[in-house]
């Protein structure tokens, strides 16, 4: 079958069926700078390149499915966010986010510290040259060999998660005759998701310890007390993919409050504040993020504001975004497959990878974006479901989008945005074999995270 022949789904605005998608874009062969990374072009051949490279020249060399990661891109992000906080500030990037030797190297070079969750993303750092003292070690369920770890390490600081670990670190550090640096995260009674705000209370959740009912002010009481821990600071997180700061004001005057009555109680003013991360990205048109320069100018006036108001010394400030630095810098590119069309809904592309290396459609309900990369073309829109080759119904990658209409398979498209959380949460469902990364930069590609073979997945097998 031609590609101009392939039946297609609805193409006229006025039979779509209902769904939450925008209309048609006037022009399916223009890219939304927004969503892509910053040397995502498409060539005069109608081609999509990054780097330098063509993405046909990229399939043919590394395969499909696979993520690419403008490493320029990477690094103006990380520069943009160690820029904007500048010298009294630190940029912690959130390791979870995706993490590899590579990355932990490119974030060393560009001044950026790295928030580790688990004693494999600390070894993969350590591995790289991170220094340990630039390192803050996360998590609400550190286990004691994990601990151990990292204060032999000598990581730069632990965040406390619940009273059972502030005894727990403490021992550790003690046994090995040293004081550890920690921060301890409280729970702020703030929740904040894309663009929804609610100032209640949100306790009810695995991390941090509470402010409701002083459990927050206790957990400073036993910190300061216990001989291996030397409490720096108070560490707070409200949500992720948030556009809106007016979240971030809340937490900060609550934090704020606590430093105050840690200040009344025990005369000492805590150096550090941190407010997590979270910081959205846009994964589709309607997503509309705020700038580095812009978070750091709020941040900073919140607060300082909050600050002279209890009278207390303004702290250290530290972020940790991860999500809002390699998110917009990597694509996924897929070879179509199948093409089905159902009458009156919609047509399902079905593409090599799916839910093994792209979780979040199936976990958050996440919106994506996708587009033809390999060529261009002037036919009409079809609204698409793009869909992996898992057997499973919940294997979506892009829920709802249009490609042209005359999609064939064979055709190579491209889902920007998926460099926080893809590969990091990909899976072997089906015995699949997870994506390589191949960074690309001014004409040159090469993998930082090889693709996984039959022989890794056998190699594990000892049955």
């Amino acid at each position: 079958m031609s590609r101009s022949a392939h039946p297609a789904g609805p193409r006229h605005a006025d039979v779509w069926p209902e769904g939450h998608y925008s209309a048609p874009p006037a022009d399916l062969n223009a890219l939304d700078a927004k969503v892509w990374a910053q040397t995502v072009t498409r060539t005069d051949t109608g081609e999509v390149s990054v780097g330098g490279i063509g993405v046909a020249a990229l399939a043919e060399e590394f395969g499909t499915p696979a993520y690419f990661v403008d490493e320029t891109d990477f690094r103006a992000r990380a520069r943009a966010w160690r820029t904007a906080f500048g010298h009294d500030a630190d940029v912690f990037y959130a390791g979870k986010a995706f993490l590899s030797r590579a990355i932990v190297r490119w974030l060393h070079e560009e001044g950026l510290n790295l928030d580790v969750c688990s004693g494999g993303e600390l070894t993969t750092a350590l591995s790289a040259g991170m220094p340990a003292d630039r390192i803050a070690f996360h998590g609400n369920n550190k286990s004691t060999d994990e601990i151990t770890q990292a204060i032999e390490s000598g990581v730069g600081r632990i965040v406390l998660d619940s009273f059972q670990e502030i005894v727990r670190v403490a021992h550790v550090a003690q046994s090995l005759g040293t004081r550890q640096r920690v921060q301890i995260r409280v729970t702020v009674g703030v929740e904040a998701h894309t663009h929804e705000f609610i100032a209640t209370a949100h306790e009810d959740q695995k991390f941090g310890i509470a402010l409701a009912d002083g459990q927050a002010a206790e957990a400073v009481r036993r910190a300061l007390t216990l001989d291996g821990l030397e409490l720096i600071g108070i560490h707070s997180h409200i949500g992720s993919q948030i556009f809106d700061m007016a979240g971030f004001e809340v937490a900060a005057r609550r934090v704020v409050a606590l430093l105050a009555a840690v200040r009344d109680e025990h005369g000492v003013e805590l150096p550090e504040i941190d407010l997590g991360g979270g910081l959205g990205i846009a994964y589709t048109s309607d997503d509309d993020p705020r700038e580095p320069h812009e978070i750091a100018k709020a941040l900073g006036e919140i607060v300082t504001r909050e600050c002279e108001a209890a009278k207390l010394r303004t702290p250290r400030i530290s972020v940790e975004p991860g999500r809002a630095i390699v998110g917009p810098t990597a694509f996924t590119l897929y070879e179509v497959g199948t093409i089905k069309p159902l009458e009156g809904l919609r047509t399902y592309v079905s593409v090599d990878g799916g839910m093994s290396d792209n979780i979040r459609t199936a976990l958050y309900d996440a919106e994506y974006s996708v587009a033809l990369v390999s060529r261009t073309s002037d036919a009409e829109p079809m609204l698409v479901r793009v869909v992996g080759k898992h057997c499973e119904s919940g294997d979506i990658v892009v829920k709802d989008a249009f490609l042209p209409s005359d999609l064939a398979p064979g055709d190579l498209i491209a889902v920007p945005a998926t460099g926080a959380y893809c590969r990091s949460m990909a899976s072997n469902y089906n015995h699949a074999l997870r994506p390589p990364v191949v960074a690309v930069r001014d004409g040159e590609a090469r993998v930082i995270v090889r693709r996984e073979t039959e022989e890794d997945l056998l190699r594990l097998d000892v049955g």
